[in-house]
């Protein structure tokens, strides 16, 4: 299935695996590139060494492209860019809008830019920074998320901009796909379907956590870090809610103390960090060092299996899915399911060839859906 996305970025298919923090690591990234989707790999919680290194080992796994997720607010935002032009890296993704000069680097670099937003002004204006791409987020999406629905944010999304816009917050089969594209989307990203694969390093037994959620299970908090994170409700959760302020703020620092070690970073570096992330955002400081826990309550979960210490970031579609395929097992059912959905569609009024070029009803003036094609139909 080609669209404007498998065009721009090499890949077969149009799914992205999003970068996903402890979990986007290079086994997860080369099996999703080896399936003919896009994978990228989560680099805020590496050093620039354990980044270097993480994208030589992609590169041994798989001659596919593959894309690095890097923070734009990071004060060696600049370090982490070059590893990924001298690495030869297809794609650089951005969770928070990464600055006009940032783009323009890269761009020059030959790198692919797709930031990630969750609202229709910011992809306006990473589009007119010059970004190839962006990956839309709805509320449903894992992680920090927004309130608006990615039903009604994707259009207002498409609409606005003249690039590729890949839909993420909810996906997790081909008829999301389909759904998507219908939208005018280019394609979707999925971060929790990819986390749960049996080519996921996340342990089995955080990964039985995720299968017996339902939907409900999955909640929006400010607890963990100040900003709304929708992840599995859990025991810690529900103390995190319950506790003072007080509290917080010395759990706080005593996880933010324990990042500094796994991150290599300075105290000095963090604070410097902390600024950048406080900048126009209406947080307080107490919310600026809770942000600086969350890495480690992530990683208690997702690297050490303690699901008692840490929080499981999750989408809402975590409490419809129900077994651990591989990315290619995962893959190849997202498209075959793609082009049933399409196949079922009424025929006299949609063209069933598969892609995303506009298909005409013989007596209307108006698109009625995707066609593939790429020619005008008759």
């Amino acid at each position: 299935m080609e669209t404007a996305l498998t065009r721009l970025v090499g890949v077969r298919h149009p799914v992205v695996q999003t970068g996903m923090g402890w979990v986007a690591g290079p086994r997860l990234v080369s099996a999703t590139a080896n399936a003919g989707a896009l994978g990228i790999l989560a680099s805020a919680t590496m050093t620039l060494d354990q980044l270097r290194d993480a994208v030589r080992e992609v590169k041994s796994r798989t001659d596919r492209p593959f894309g690095v997720n890097l923070r734009a607010d990071a004060g060696d935002a600049g370090d982490r860019v070059r590893i990924i032009v001298d690495e030869g890296v297809r794609v650089a993704s951005f969770a928070l809008a990464p600055s006009r000069e940032l783009i323009a680097g890269l761009k020059e670099a030959g790198v692919v830019v797709v930031p990630s937003v969750g609202a229709r002004r910011h992809a306006e204006k990473v589009a007119a920074w010059g970004a190839d791409a962006v990956i839309v987020q709805g509320g449903e999406g894992g992680g920090h998320t927004g309130e608006v629905a990615t039903s009604v944010l994707l259009p207002q999304v498409v609409d606005a901009v003249d690039i590729p816009v890949v839909a993420a917050g909810g996906f997790h089969d081909g008829r999301g796909l389909v759904a998507a594209l219908a939208y005018g989307a280019a394609g979707i990203a999925m971060g929790t379907r990819f986390l749960l694969t049996s080519d996921s390093t996340v342990p089995d037994a955080v990964k039985a956590r995720y299968l017996a959620a339902t939907v409900k299970d999955v909640t929006l908090t400010t607890a963990v870090d100040g900003l709304p994170h929708r992840m599995l409700r859990s025991e810690l959760v529900d103390a995190l809610e319950r506790a003072g302020r007080t509290r917080a703020f010395v759990r706080a620092v005593r996880h933010a103390a324990g990042f500094r070690r796994v991150s290599g970073l300075s105290w000095s570096r963090m604070i410097r960090d902390g600024l950048t992330m406080k900048h126009g955002r209406d947080l307080s400081w107490s919310q600026v060092l809770l942000a600086a826990n969350t890495p480690m309550l992530l990683k208690s979960s997702m690297v050490d299996g303690r699901t008692d210490l840490g929080v499981m970031a999750s989408g809402q579609v975590a409490g419809v899915i129900e077994d651990l395929p591989s990315c290619a097992e995962l893959v190849e059912r997202v498209m075959t399911e793609a082009e049933v959905a399409l196949s079922g569609l009424p025929t006299d009024r949609l063209c069933t060839q598969p892609g995303v070029h506009l298909c005409y009803d013989r007596d209307a003036e108006h698109p009625r859906g995707p066609c593939a094609t790429g020619r005008d139909p008759e």
